[in-house]
């Protein structure tokens, strides 16, 4: 169901249940005022009676028209006078309304209307006659003034909720105008289109909605280019790789190979020195060893293999200060980190050495300190990598477009963890990283 639809049943039922209240409370409120408008009556009819006719108690049989012509006025009594012969002379009240095309309908009039009984009151004659006083409740006038006011009352309710469904069609259709507005947007952005952005909008909310949804794309776009970069630049380094490999192959092994080969093509003479040719194949064959040693530790650490991740950190932070001796480096490693998954463990390992390159090309430190410990809570436990250095610093606005922190954020990204960069200029930077292990 659409929003405009569930808005509309609600506005209804709210009504309906408003209407249904006042209804039982106007119900209630005129019958409360009939028997008051009523009861006013009958009491005012007999105030009117005691004042001017008890103070004479005995008046003529003829004159009692004479006395009771006041109380034609009266309004909602039916006033007569019974003789003792049991002749009704009618005084006041009539039995129709007066305006009948106003009329109640008989359900109101039903509701309303309560039980008036009859007052007689005694009156005697000169001659020693006793004259009755009938007054009965007759509240079809008041029911209909009442009925007039209940009606109008509704009217306006009604009159009000109709408005009320008008503004509210109003407000919607604009409302879903920005509402298509967006949903168009957003499916631009699922197709890839991070350039169009949303108008402003006049309600505030919606323009909320557009500004993140704008800043949402901009984001997106800047990934997208960052994620294209590091992708053509993964590329590049993949061939650098493979040209430095084959380049190695060719002048180390192929040179290599070609000597030994020529050494055994003239081992066989009769002047060769067999010894000085064994020696020198022996050599070239040490050499060759250290030559596919260092390209497979390039290529992969065996070592973190072999040991584990500790190891291979602790042979890691040994060549760095064997070939940068200038520069102190601290490592602090749990024992437990052996433990973790591998992928975890390269991508670690990864990192560091990704740190320790931009240490020793930029930030000209003098010392380096390495933390990674494990951290374990009731319902997870978690991997915490630190680096610090006491290099120049960097301005991070413009470092962080940079490759190497860019590959470490998607290696940390791809762990499902976090990745932190602080650094100022002459405060050198750290490097923080939190990793789920479970």
């Amino acid at each position: 169901m659409s929003l405009r639809k569930q808005i509309i049943y609600r506005i209804l039922i709210s009504s309906l249940c408003m209407l249904i209240m006042g209804s039982a409370l106007a119900i209630w409120q005129a019958r409360k005022s009939v028997d008051k408008e009523v009861d006013a009556s009958i009491h005012l009819a007999l105030q009117l009676i005691t004042l001017g006719i008890d103070n004479t108690p005995i008046f003529q049989q003829g004159d009692e028209l004479s006395h009771f012509r006041a109380l034609q006025q009266t309004r909602h009594l039916s006033i007569q006078l019974q003789k003792p012969d049991g002749q009704l002379i009618h005084f006041a009240g009539d039995d129709q309304p007066s305006h009948p095309e106003k009329s109640p309908p008989a359900w109101f009039i039903k509701l309303v209307q309560g039980d008036y009984p009859t007052v007689e009151h005694q009156l005697k004659t000169k001659e020693g006659k006793i004259l009755t006083l009938l007054i009965q409740a007759q509240p079809l006038d008041e029911i209909t003034e009442v009925w007039q006011e209940t009606v109008g009352f509704f009217s306006s309710i009604l009159l009000l909720t109709l408005l009320t469904f008008i503004a509210v069609n109003l407000a919607f259709n604009k409302s879903l105008k920005s509402i298509t507005v967006i949903v168009k947007a957003l499916r631009g952005i699922e197709s890839g289109h991070y350039h169009q952005a949303l108008p402003p909008f006049a309600i505030a909310e919606f323009d909320s909605i557009a500004k993140a949804i704008n800043h949402l794309m901009v984001e997106l776009d800047k990934t997208r280019q960052e994620n294209r970069s590091l992708t053509q630049h993964s590329l590049a380094i993949q061939e650098d790789e493979r040209q430095h490999l084959a380049q190695e192959l060719h002048d180390e092994l192929g040179q290599s190979l070609t000597a030994i080969k020529v050494m055994a093509v003239t081992a066989p003479h009769q002047k060769a020195d067999i010894r000085k040719i064994s020696s020198s194949i022996v050599e070239i064959c040490n050499h060759l060893t250290d030559v596919v040693r260092s390209m497979m530790q390039e290529l992969h650490p065996l070592v973190l293999t072999e040991l584990g991740l500790k190891a291979t950190l602790d042979d890691l932070v040994q060549h760095w200060s064997e070939r940068n001796p200038a520069l102190e480096l601290k490592i602090q490693c749990d024992e437990r980190v052996d433990r973790i998954d591998k992928n975890i463990a390269i991508q670690v390992f990864r990192v560091i050495q990704e740190c320790l390159t931009n240490v020793v090309r930029h930030a000209n430190a003098q010392q380096v300190n390495i933390s990674l410990e494990l951290s374990e809570h009731t319902k997870s436990t978690l991997l915490l990598l630190k680096i610090h250095d006491d290099g120049q610093g960097c301005d991070l606005k413009t470092i962080l477009r940079g490759f190497g922190l860019l590959g470490m954020k998607e290696r940390i990204k791809s762990l499902n963890g976090e990745i932190m960069f602080d650094s100022r200029i002459g405060q050198g930077m750290t490097i923080s990283a939190e990793i789920p292990l479970i």
